[in-house]
């Protein structure tokens, strides 16, 4: 393989960096980032799903390391999209909601920018520098024009709207009622094209035109996001799988809060239709690296931008998917919300097939890529995340024990402004119209049912204590008293 220009160098400065970063390796790796949105922990088989069926990806699980404690430093999709470009948490870039989420109570919304500043070096930028070819396909939601991923350091772009959904998964690839929505460059294919298929034509095609250069592509999926529409095939296959299923007697939907419902079965066939077609994608993508030499040498990483669409208002008993045993989904800070499928593969997995359960967060993609390709790190940009490239090579421990977040809005879920900490086992929830804390141990409850504030209070404030510590070092951004709200509903 032809190893691209300044690579030398970056490999005669990546020699010198501190002892703690890992050789430069001889031939520059590949990456492919494969971003799933709105893929729920449990959405796939290898995760714990008995319906949705995904022999690609379990394939790519068996061929690297599958964590599972990994988290999303948002429950919605723009925040943690800003944190896996940046290495920044959401809280610290002030892009704390999904661009365009607008949403009263009674709290004003925390003021948030809308789009991710061109003074951040995204790891786009990073690898480009570095003489690799860069690529960004799909789903962006971090800006318009002049926020667009060839202006953050993706040389090639393609399919990429200023939404944050398609307008539809079928040609034209438009909703007439919401044209921010519609996905450019693909008009004119044939119409049966699904859009997710599309994608990962654009992936293969970009793939198969830099096999002799070292090459970064974010192949980023507008599924599994609604609109939920699959292919015709998939749905009826899928129908006749839910009419098969066992019958309960447990209700499909449970209260969540006061204003939201979650779903409680996976049972959704447009929903599973979508989730195969996804998988189809990730196998197409590996299969490509095998017919062309490339997948020794390529790190491929699977992983979701927030948790599964499962719970939204009451009147919106639609939401497609089920994350039990975590409680909640999309838009909370319940585990359901921020607990996501990660699966890293490729040269510097020590074990490949294996777990890891370490907690880790999408703010250290960006220090993982640059240690796993000998890129030197960038601790003052990436500066609230961590490498895992030691995790990957074997080691058993992250030298970090809290995790935060941050997210001051309101969301159709039913969520209301929140901020949440987990220290060792145990979480906080911070509820910033009361007042009101939740605690939790998650060693002994996964399902977030027993609520420990009252019984343990010492623990709460010392997590509620170093929670507000935090937001005050990163100089999150709160919401304030709305002094028009009269109560309605959102």
């Amino acid at each position: 393989m032809q190893r691209p220009r300044r690579y030398l160098i970056i490999l005669a400065l990546a020699a010198l960096a501190a002892g703690c970063q890992r050789e430069a390796p001889e031939t520059p790796p590949n990456v492919v980032v494969i971003l799933i949105d709105d893929l729920g922990w449990l959405d796939t088989g290898v995760y714990g799903s008995t319906f949705y069926e995904t022999p690609h990806i379990d394939r790519l699980a068996a061929e690297g390391v599958r964590f599972t404690e990994f988290y999303t430093a948002s429950s919605v999709c723009s925040p943690t999209r800003a944190s896996l470009m940046t290495g920044k948490h959401p809280a610290r870039l002030h892009l704390t909601n999904w661009i365009g989420g607008e949403q009263k109570g009674p709290l004003l919304q925390a003021e948030y920018v809308r789009q991710l500043p061109l003074e951040e070096i995204t790891v786009g930028e990073a690898f480009r520098e570095a003489g690799y070819a860069t690529g960004y396909i799909g789903k962006w939601h971090l800006g318009k024009e002049g926020f667009m991923p060839d202006d953050q350091g993706f040389d090639f772009i393609k399919t990429v709207n200023y939404a944050g959904q398609p307008g539809s998964y079928f040609p034209p690839y438009e909703n007439p009622n919401f044209a921010l929505t519609n996905v450019p460059d693909l008009n004119g294919d044939p119409d049966d094209a699904y859009l997710t298929d599309r994608l990962t034509d654009v992936a293969v095609e970009f793939l198969e035109a830099h096999r002799d250069s070292a090459f970064l592509l974010v192949l980023s999926h507008y599924a599994v996001h609604t609109p939920l529409q699959s292919k015709d095939t998939l749905t009826h296959k899928y129908e006749a799988k839910t009419e098969a299923l066992p019958p309960t007697d447990e209700p499909a939907f449970l209260p969540e809060g006061t204003l939201g419902t979650t779903r409680q079965r996976q049972d959704h066939a447009v929903y599973a239709g979508m989730i195969e077609s996804t998988d189809e994608s990730v196998g197409r993508v590996l299969d490509a690296l095998d017919a062309l030499g490339l997948a020794d040498n390529t790190v491929v990483v699977f992983v979701s931008d927030n948790g599964g669409l499962s719970t939204l208002s009451r009147d919106r008993a639609w939401a497609p998917t089920s994350n039990r045993p975590l409680r909640a989904g999309k838009g909370l800070l319940y585990e359901g919300g921020i607990r996501v499928p990660f699966i890293v593969k490729g040269p510097g997995v020590a074990q490949p097939g294996s777990l890891n359960h370490t907690p880790a967060t999408s703010t250290d993609l960006y220090p993982t890529l640059l240690e796993m390709a000998g890129l030197p790190l960038r601790p003052d940009q990436h500066r609230d995340g961590l490498s895992l490239a030691p995790l990957l090579a074997g080691d058993d421990s992250l030298e970090r024990d809290t995790l935060y977040w941050h997210f001051p809005h309101y969301h159709g879920s039913g969520n209301r402004p929140t901020g949440a900490i987990r220290a060792g086992t145990f979480k906080l929830i911070e509820w910033f119209e009361d007042d009101r804390v939740e605690l939790f141990n998650l060693d002994d409850d996964l399902g977030e049912t027993t609520d420990l504030a009252a019984t343990m209070p010492d623990k709460a404030a010392e997590l509620r204590d170093a929670l507000h510590a935090w937001r005050e070092a990163v100089d999150a951004r709160m919401p304030t008293p709305n002094p028009e709200w009269n109560g309605d509903d959102r």
